[in-house]
Formats: structure tokens, C-alpha cells, sequence
């Protein structure tokens, strides 16, 4: 029986030998490259903490020990090593086991974990509640994958250090979020790297003195001259300033040193950073060598590294080719990402206008406050942000954007649902919050074509702030723009009929018109709209637009409360009172994960879903 089989939980990997442990981490590189290139998910984040996470379950019991990621999809292994093999046959797939910790999945993950930078600040109050109630429990929060560039992560390490509250803080160095790490961080973390030099040197000249006799009393009579030596090789740390006491940098990949170091930092009984180096795709060539591709990978071929991806452009690919195509038309234009360069399609834009492209690392509240500072300045700044992560920045939009009506642009990728990722990426919000904000436009292409349209629009005509969103993925059906040069058509019919009017926007066109079709056979004849805009709400020329029948469904990809829905059923009963909307939306809740296609059924949004909800919907009123 392979060793991994054998693992349940703590109790059995601290009875392993030096050389089981060795062998238990090549089998989790197998188990993971064979199971994640059926499945998909975050592959080389996760090949490059196996020592790393195999060292910290051994010498903490995450059953009551409370370890907190910072970065969730690294914790694959400590699903694996928690009693969770079998649920990476359907890891991330719906009604299987999700790839971010999960509390409600097993006791052993401490907390929800799918953005960044929040760890520190978590396990803090971990912490404090342990001495509040004098219960007894070790809390480590694992930093990785750029989360260090997070400004968050200060702010819990500055109260951290001086709470005295014993806790670790391991800081996974291996240079990237997702594409290279950037900033003054990151060269910070590199010159420590270099301490490794001087602490081979410390080590050679302590081994030369126990040698020789009087050795002891030079090594004391030296130590002053020592740390100044030290001194000027590697001055204070940022993290020794605040007050840890710090550990490293340490070969992330020895586990047999990396247990040897937390068991001395558990003891210390105060707060310790642990600085480890690590290699993203450690242990797979293709991984290693394509850390970015690897990073959140799909299907694939384990025995080659060849992706079985689809080549159809995507929206994010759409937005980068216009966003080069405005650079070089005006040259007040310029890019802003948090560290996602290349997942919003950014990288022809980096290669052509470099010194107009500003890659400010996982610090969305920065990227929207600079992209002010350059409005007010008369650039033309464009932020491109995921939209889940865009929901960090909402008071950057209000005070540093919209309160002085700047010119910015949003470009709002991953709008809608994202599938596998969960309840921590879809992008369910944005409509809701972007919307209550004074002065935004927020746009909703239903192609690539009308995308690059809108954007044009947006950075070349528009003058204040206009939110552009799109969803992951490419087009859905329909491959036309709507869009009119002067901005004024916010509305287009795709369907006309007699009986009810579904009004939609972005791609979920296409299930509009699937449910046209199914209530078309059933007698039931639908006008589609689409709106271009949801803010401002083009109430006028949906009402305009409308069938003989008043009777209205508003489909949309958002949480109830976030969407157009109560408004729109409000305003439109204002014009006239026989007008009767209902919603049709993704419910109150949080989203699950699975695919796109299993959340739109599971959730009624899918054609037959729609049609057969306007179908109850219309008996229970004849």
C-alpha cells in the first residue's frame, strides 16, 4: 500500500520516518499531476508547498490547531493529508469537493480562503480569542503566491507584533502571485534571499572554532564584531522592525529542516515569521517550466503537459487587442492590473507600451486610487480587475473616482459566474455595488466585438467614470455589436412577441432566446431586450420596446438584491401600472462551484429553466 493511502490525518504522519516522509511527497506530486490534469485546478501553486504543507501538518494538528491560508487553492496537500483523497476524483466540479478550504467540508480548514492578503489579520483574532477564553492551540497563517504584496497583510502584522500573541506567520517565497511578483516588497523578500550566504559563512566559522582550542571564548569576544558584520550584509528586516522575530530564509523544500524550524518557532511562544523559499511547479517540468500556465490549468495530458484548451478568443483576449489598438491612437492611455497581467489579456498591451503599464501587485484599493491620480492628471487610466476582486476597491471607487467624476475606466473581467472557483470568484456583485455609485456608467457587452466597441466609446468619447463588465469566456451565440458610435442605443431587440418580454444583458442572451424558443412551442410568444447599460437604466427605451403584454421576467447573473431587477419593476410601474416584472436570478445565497452549464441548471437560469418558470408563472395568473 502506497504511503499517501495510509494517511488520514496528523497521528499518522508523525509516526513517518525521514525517508517515508521523502517518498509521501513524490507520491502527493503523482497523486496531484494525475487527478488535477482530469479535473483542472491551481496546479503548480500547489507542487511547490508539498514539503511545506506536509512539514506544518506533522507538526501542527489542524484539527485543532488553527492554520490559516492566505492564498486558498495551496491547500490541495492539506486536503489530501486531512482524510480527503477521494474528492479530488471530482475536485471543483459541482456537488464535489470545492479547491479553496471550506469550514463547513471538514474541521480541519480554519477558514474561507479565496482572495488574499486577509490571513494575518484572521489568525490574529484566532489568536486573541484563544487567550480570551484560555484555551490552548497553536495558529499559523500561511502567506504565498504574492499575498505579501497585499497592503492587508501589514496592517495584521503591525498589530500582530506588538499583541505578543504567540502565532506564526510563514511567509511562502516563491517570487510569483500569478505572473512575477512586482514592487518594493519583492525586491525586499530577494535580498533576503541572499542571507543564506552569510548564514553558510556563520555556520563554517562556528564548526572552525568548536574545533579549536579557546574557540568558545573568540566566538564571544567576536560577537559584537559579528553583528555588525551581519549588520552590513543584511540590514534589520521590515518584519524584525515591526517586531517578529524572524526565521530564514529557509529551502522550503527540505521538510526534515522545515519541521525542525516550526517546532523552534511553536516553542517561542511569541510571534515569528518564517521565511520560506519555494518553487512554484516543483516536481513536473511542464509546471516548472510554465508556472503561469500551471497556475490555474485545465484538462491536460500528464504525461506530456500539453493543455486541452480551446483556441476561440475570449473576452479578455478582445480587451487587450483594443486596449493596444487605443494606446496607440491617443497616448494619454495607460493599464492598470493587480498582479493578473496576463489573465486580463495585458500582455501584448506590456509589450508594446511598457512604460504605460502598471502592474501594481495584489493591491486593488492602490490600482483604483493611483488610476485617480492619473485621471485628475489628464491620463486616460484603464483598471482591469476581476470582479470579484474589484469588490475591494469599493470605496476607492466612490471617494477617488466618482466623487470628482474622473475619467476612468473599469474594465470588470470575470463578471457573472466564473464555474469551478466558487463562491469566492463569481463575480455576482458588481452590477449591485457599481451601480449605487454616483456618476458610473456600467456597460454589459453580449460579444467580443461589442465589447471592443464599448471600450472605444469609454476611453475615447465618454468623459467620467464607466465600469465595462464581461464574463470569462468567449461568446455565447451572438457575435454582433449593437453598439451605436454616439452611446445613445442602450437597448436591442432580439426577439419580438405578443405575450411576455424577457430583458436580459451580456451573454445571457443566449438563454433568453433558448427559452424563447421552448415557450415559442408551448404557445407562448417572448420579446427578448438585451440592455447595453445598466447604469444609467434605460427605462425609457425598454418601455418602449416592450410586447402587447406588460408582462415582464428580468433575467440576470447576480445575487438577489444586486442586480436591476427591483428598480427596473419599480421605475416601469411608475410609467404604467399594468406593468407586472418579476426576477429570475441566482437567488440570495452564495454560489457553489461547478461548471457554468451546472450552476445555470441547478440554479434556473438555463433556457428550459427560464421558459418553464415564465410558464408557471403566467398559469398561476390566468
Amino acid at each position: 500500500m502506497r504511503i499517501l493511502e495510509k494517511i488520514h490525518g496528523h497521528d499518522d504522519l508523525t509516526v513517518l520516518t525521514e525517508a517515508q516522509r521523502s517518498a509521501l511527497c513524490q507520491e502527493i506530486r503523482d497523486f496531484l499531476v494525475s487527478h488535477v490534469s482530469k479535473t483542472g485546478g491551481h496546479l503548480a501553486s500547489n507542487l511547490g508547498v508539498v514539503e511545506l504543507t506536509v512539514a506544518l501538518e506533522t507538526v501542527f494538528n489542524t484539527a485543532t490547531d488553527r492554520l490559516v491560508f492566505d492564498v486558498g487553492h495551496q491547500s490541495y496537500i492539506h486536503k489530501l493529508l486531512t482524510d480527503r483523497q477521494a474528492g479530488f476524483d471530482a475536485l471543483r466540479q459541482f456537488g464535489g469537493m470545492a479547491g479553496f478550504p471550506k469550514p463547513g467540508e471538514s474541521d480541519t480548514d480554519a477558514f474561507v480562503a479565496g482572495h488574499s492578503s486577509s490571513s494575518v489579520s484572521i489568525a490574529l483574532g484566532m489568536a486573541r480569542a484563544r487567550t480570551l477564553n484560555s484555551q490552548n492551540y497553536h495558529v499559523i497563517a500561511l502567506l504565498g503566491d504574492g499575498a505579501a504584496t497585499g497592503g492587508m497583510v501589514y496592517e495584521g502584522l503591525n498589530d500582530a507584533a506588538v499583541s505578543k500573541e504567540p502565532m506564526i506567520v510563514v511567509l511562502n517565497d516563491n517570487a510569483m502571485s500569478i505572473d512575477h511578483n512586482v514592487g518594493g516588497m519583492a525586491k525586499h523578500l530577494s535580498r533576503l534571499r541572499t542571507k543564506e550566504k552569510y548564514l553558510g559563512m556563520k555556520k563554517r566559522y562556528r564548526s572552525f572554532l568548536s574545533r579549536v582550542p579557546g574557540g568558545r571564548y573568540v566566538l564571544r569576544l567576536t560577537g559584537n564584531i559579528k553583528d555588525r558584520v551581519r549588520r552590513m550584509l543584511i540590514p534589520e528586516t521590515v518584519f524584525e522592525s515591526m517586531g517578529f522575530t524572524y526565521l530564514g530564509p529557509v529551502d522550503g523544500h527540505d521538510t526534515e529542516n522545515l519541521i525542525t524550524l516550526l517546532r523552534i518557532a511553536r516553542d517561542m511562544r511569541r510571534p515569528v515569521l518564517l521565511h520560506v523559499m519555494t518553487q512554484k511547479g516543483r516536481g513536473y517540468a511542464p509546471a516548472q517550466e510554465h508556472p503561469k500556465l500551471f497556475h490555474g490549468v485545465g484538462k491536460f495530458d500528464p504525461a506530456t503537459g500539453e493543455v486541452f484548451a480551446k483556441n476561440a478568443p475570449s473576452f479578455s483576449d478582445a480587451f487587450g487587442q483594443v486596449m493596444c489598438e487605443l494606446a496607440q491612437q491617443d497616448s494619454r492611455v495607460c493599464a492598470i492590473t493587480a498582479a493578473m497581467p496576463g489573465g486580463t489579456g495585458l500582455l501584448d498591451f506590456k509589450a508594446q507600451f511598457p512604460s504605460r503599464m502598471f502592474d501594481v501587485g495584489i493591491a486593488e484599493e492602490h490600482a483604483v486610487s493611483m488610476a485617480g491620480g492619473l485621471a485628475k492628471q489628464g491620463m486616460i487610466p484603464v483598471v482591469a480587475l476581476y470582479s470579484t476582486f474589484l469588490q475591494r476597491s469599493y470605496d476607492m471607487i466612490l471617494q477617488d473616482i466618482c466623487m470628482l467624476n474622473l475619467h476612468v475606466v473599469l474594465a470588470v473581467d470575470r463578471a457573472g459566474l466564473v464555474g469551478e472557483d466558487g463562491e469566492t470568484h463569481h463575480g455576482i456583485f458588481d452590477v449591485g455595488f457599481l451601480r449605487q455609485a454616483p456618476g458610473m456608467g456600467v456597460l454589459t457587452p453580449g460579444s467580443l466585438a461589442e465589447l471592443q466597441d464599448m471600450m472605444r466609446w469609454a476611453v475615447l468619447c465618454h468623459n467620467g467614470p464607466v465600469a465595462v463588465r464581461y464574463p470569462r469566456g468567449g461568446d455565447r451565440g451572438f457575435s454582433k455589436s449593437a453598439w451605436s458610435q454616439d452611446g445613445s442605443n442602450l437597448v436591442s431587440s432580439h426577439r419580438t412577441g405578443k405575450d411576455v418580454t424577457i430583458v436580459t444583458y451580456g451573454t445571457l442572451l443566449q438563454n433568453a432566446m433558448d427559452a424563447a424558443e421552448i415557450l415559442a412551442e408551448r404557445g407562448v410568444e417572448t420579446t427578448v431586450l438585451r440592455l447595453l447599460s445598466v447604469n444609467p437604466l434605460p427605462v425609457s427605451q425598454i418601455y418602449a420596446s416592450l410586447s402587447q403584454n406588460r408582462r415582464i421576467f428580468v433575467l440576470e447573473e447576480t445575487c438577489t438584491g444586486s442586480g436591476i431587477g427591483q428598480e427596473l419593476a419599480w421605475r416601469l410601474s411608475k410609467l404604467d401600472c399594468s406593468c407586472l416584472t418579476d426576477c429570475i436570478d441566482l437567488g440570495s445565497n452564495f454560489v457553489t462551484h461547478g461548471s457554468v452549464d451546472a450552476l445555470y441548471n441547478a440554479l434556473g437560469l438555463d433556457g428550459s429553466a427560464v421558459a418553464r418558470t415564465i410558464e408557471e408563472a403566467l398559469k398561476n395568473e390566468s
